[in-house]
């Protein structure tokens, strides 16, 4: 007897649409159900920076920007002639004693920047509950702030709502607890649309492989219309890939290829690699990264 498929997925909902800054950002739909002339999302692409302390980039970003480090607005100008859609800002701060003075620089740097901003903490929850909340204090434009997390949530969602930002919510790549932290975040009064999901890429801990299929799990929820998860995703790829031995060493055989060439196709590939799982929002390193991904969605 011939088997019949059961499969109970629909698809046919999307991924909410943000419109942040003149830039559209998730409204894609299964491709099984798009129409001739419809237009599906294109992925969007922030280049970013550590802004508080350059010289803990990597070495591809060094050999870029590594003379303007010690001209801030100079670095954040010359980011802004790439081909990203977003300008990333990470403070970098190592301790809370520096807090006052990435509020400082960010005061600075604001009057320089023309491109839609991203303001990023450190990702350490004792500091980024201090330091993200006053960054947002000083903020003198709509933005996407990155991000909070079970630990920060309730010192950082109400400026955003006061502020009319963007979240990125970041859950340690689990299905459940992003569930949890979006309801949370809308009972504390936050919009769903005004949501961006972080499933935590975790390539050097859990895996690649295993950060991309939470990421399609949250995609197929979405589509197929799950409302607390068809937001609009986010992955911080080039941060992650970059840490790896393969695009931080030289001391590998001549088989991996060249050294600078090599760590630049791991980032691209990395972000690829999100892209097919659904991530509508790649942060990269290197301005040509944002070149060669962007050449790929014209």
């Amino acid at each position: 007897m011939k088997e019949t498929c059961t499969c109970s997925f629909d698809f046919r909902q999307s991924i909410r649409e943000i419109h942040f800054n003149g830039i559209k950002i998730g409204g894609d739909k299964s491709f099984f159900f798009l129409k001739e002339n419809d237009n599906n999302a294109k992925p969007v692409f922030a280049l970013e920076l550590n802004i508080f302390n350059p010289e803990k980039s990597s070495h591809i970003v060094k050999d870029v920007y590594g003379k303007y480090f010690d001209d801030k607005i100079e670095l954040v100008k010359q980011a802004q002639l790439s081909d990203c859609d977003i300008l990333g800002l990470k403070f970098n701060i190592e301790n809370l004693n520096q807090v006052n003075e990435a509020c400082l620089l960010l005061n600075k740097l604001l009057p320089f920047i023309s491109k839609p901003l991203m303001v990023r903490g450190v990702n350490v929850s004792d500091i980024d509950k201090v330091l993200i909340p006053k960054l947002i204090k000083n903020l003198d434009r709509e933005c996407i702030i990155a991000f909070a997390n079970e630990y920060t949530y309730k010192e950082i969602i109400p400026l955003i709502i006061d502020g009319n930002h963007i979240l990125v919510i970041r859950t340690p790549i689990d299905v459940n607890k992003l569930k949890e932290m979006n309801l949370l975040a809308s009972k504390m009064g936050l919009d769903l649309n005004k949501i961006i999901i972080d499933t935590d890429m975790g390539g050097l801990g859990y895996g690649l492989e295993y950060g991309y299929s939470i990421m399609e799990r949250v995609k197929i929820a979405g589509l197929n219309g799950n409302e607390i998860l068809n937001m609009p995703m986010i992955a911080f790829s080039s941060e992650e890939s970059l840490k790896t031995k393969e695009a931080s060493s030289e001391d590998l055989n001549g088989s991996f290829g060249e050294f600078k060439i090599r760590t630049k196709m791991i980032e691209v590939v990395t972000a690829c690699s999100v892209i097919s799982a659904g991530v509508n929002i790649v942060v990269l390193s290197h301005p040509e990264s944002v070149q060669v991904l962007k050449g790929l969605f014209k």
